[in-house]
């Protein structure tokens, strides 16, 4: 009987067992992952806490309290001097005899008074304090950018650095502004704008720089640091203030600042450098300390050293173990993440892996239905997307085409204003019946493509109306092949640029101006140009054009509306294309598929 009584009491110790596993098994992924960090953590605190926490954090907190107190006092002293720098600047532009000469030179005057004043302004300037120890120079610059500079290191300001102190002091509104050294110029500046404040007119009378000798101010304020082995840079965001060269870059040094105060060991060129940094209480500026690590713990290393190997050991033996647990959370993920690529390259139909685990119930098996579902629901978006693609371009072709104004109906009616009082009633009745056959051939066409013989035929209307205004004067030319009369294109897409051709070439000449269309095929391509002999005009204001940046003399269609009607018939690759040269004429050539219509 004892036999059967140990088989059973096997059979009831196996059951808990299978229990466990099935509940590990279902268990949520970040609850399996607590599990396995928590006795790892747990071996590494109990060895390292202690040793870490007095080896590094109190020493690195004291450091960084000795650094931030000494960093603190001389930002305060450079901050201080700083204000001084702008106080002068503010009692300078806002001095009633500047101010006086500056309005002066505004309103005009000869070489020889502005002479004058230029020697009075300098005088002026030197005698409110231009000539500070820390100051490279004092120049200030009239509306008309002329530099009246008083200083022991005047220079020239170039052009770019110039326009970068009038854009950052305009958007300032008359408040000083600090502009960090530069390539043309190593001086940091306080600028401001000038305004009149004579009956609160607040008129621009230029600009004061005050360039400072930032070398010699943050060296002299911060000569404690120096003394105790440390180097101090000053940013401001993504800019260098102080020094010209440093060791670690601007962006490094971005990455460590959260919030006003703080520190951290950085690596450079395999040599440990401890980093302070304070933020100012009045600019929008960081000033850093950077010490060398080595210097400061160099009776520490061998703790570090031992704290190191220990965690390393511990680490090693750790990963092993979390390696084999957690092949068995992966290995689920890693097949989901399979199937996620079948959907990156295009297949939509979702296929079940065999080997997935159909009855857990953790956050891979929720992933796997939500996946299943997102993919569905993925395949109905796509076709509801594209329908109402279809429909938006429809609308948006649509739209544009219902923005056509026959704008060229004002210059008709002049014409015929003009021709009832210089001609007979013949003319004009020539003219009524042109613009009537122009009128009805493109109210009454529907279709957004029509054959190239239709739209040659109100181009010809057009010019009809066009020859009775300017007579001779206008000489029209067409070349077109038989062949591709029969080619589509947008309607009202050649009317427009000859009614260009007329306000931009033929309306700014005294002689005649050849207009020309000329039409051609390269490969699968439709080529027609609009060609005239008018004065042409810069390239780059053809490109603006183009673009819609200037205002047309016309009042309806544009080059633009053309180019975006053509781009949603027939995509980006077709279009319209200007080109022109001054005295060289312009011509504007659209580019179609080569397509016959019946």
């Amino acid at each position: 009987m004892s036999a059967p009584t140990g088989a059973l009491i096997v059979d009831k110790g196996a059951v808990p067992l299978r229990n466990m596993r099935a509940l590990y098994a279902n268990l949520r992924i970040k609850h399996k992952l607590f599990l396995l960090l928590s006795a790892v953590l747990l071996t590494v605190a109990v060895l390292g806490g202690v040793l870490q926490q007095y080896a590094f954090d109190i020493y690195d907190r004291k450091i960084y309290e000795q650094s931030a107190k000494a960093l603190s006092l001389s930002a305060v002293s450079i901050e201080n001097e700083l204000r001084k720098i702008e106080q002068l600047s503010y009692t300078i532009a806002t001095d009633t005899k500047v101010q006086e000469y500056l309005r002066t030179i505004k309103s005009g005057g000869t070489e020889y008074d502005n002479y004058v004043l230029q020697v009075n302004i300098q005088d002026r300037v030197v005698n409110l304090g231009g000539l500070d120890k820390y100051i490279h120079s004092v120049q200030l610059y009239d509306v008309h950018d002329k530099a009246y500079a008083t200083g022991v290191r005047t220079i020239n300001l170039s052009d770019s650095r110039l326009e970068r102190l009038k854009l950052e002091t305009k958007r300032n509104e008359g408040g000083n502004t600090w502009v960090a050294p530069g390539e043309s110029d190593s001086a940091l500046s306080a600028a401001r704008e000038i305004r009149s404040y004579k009956n609160l007119d607040m008129d621009y009378l230029g600009t004061i720089v005050v360039r400072v000798d930032a070398v010699k101010l943050f060296h002299d304020l911060s000569a404690g640091l120096d003394s105790s082995g440390a180097n101090m840079m000053i940013a401001r965001g993504a800019e260098l203030i102080y020094p010209d060269k440093a060791i670690f870059s601007i962006e490094e040094l971005l990455s460590l600042t959260a919030g006003s105060s703080g520190y951290r060991i950085m690596e450079r060129e395999g040599n440990s450098f401890f980093v302070t940094y304070v933020a100012s209480n009045r600019m929008n500026w960081y000033y850093y300390t950077i010490i060398s690590f080595d210097d400061i713990f160099r009776n520490l290393v061998w703790v570090k050293n031992f704290v190191i190997a220990a965690f390393g050991l511990l680490f090693i033996i750790s990963g092993i173990f979390a390696l084999r647990v957690a092949n068995g959370i992966t290995k689920p993920i890693e097949r989901l993440n399979a199937n996620m690529k079948r959907i990156q390259l295009g297949y939509f139909d979702y296929v079940e892996d065999p080997a997935e685990r159909a009855l857990a119930m953790d956050e891979v098996g929720q992933m796997q239905r939500n996946f299943r579902i997102m993919v569905e629901r993925i395949n109905e978006l796509i076709h509801e997307n594209y329908v109402k693609q279809l429909a938006i371009k429809d609308t948006q072709f649509k739209a544009l085409q219902a923005n056509i104004n026959p704008h060229f109906l004002y210059n008709t009616l002049d014409s015929i204003n003009w021709s009832a009082k210089m001609s007979n009633q013949l003319q004009i009745s020539q003219m009524v019946e042109a613009l009537g056959s122009l009128l009805r051939t493109s109210i009454n066409l529907k279709e957004s493509i029509i054959p190239l013989r239709t739209e040659l035929e109100i181009v010809n209307h057009y010019i009809t109306i066009q020859t009775f205004r300017f007579e001779e004067r206008l000489d029209f030319k067409l070349d077109v092949p038989a062949e591709l009369l029969s080619c589509g294109l947008p309607k009202l897409a050649l009317q427009p640029l000859i009614e260009n051709a007329i306000h931009y070439g033929l309306e700014e000449m005294i002689d005649s101006c050849t207009i020309r269309i000329q039409a051609y095929t390269e490969g699968e391509y439709l080529y027609i140009v609009v060609r005239d002999n008018g004065p042409g005009m810069e390239q780059a204001y053809a490109d603006k054009l183009l673009s819609g940046e200037v205002q047309t003399k016309g009042t309806g269609l544009g080059l633009r509306n053309i180019d975006e009607r053509i781009k949603l018939l027939y995509g980006e690759e077709y279009g319209l294309h200007v080109s022109s040269q001054p005295n060289e004429g312009a011509a504007v050539s659209l580019k179609l598929p080569y397509e016959r219509k019946d």
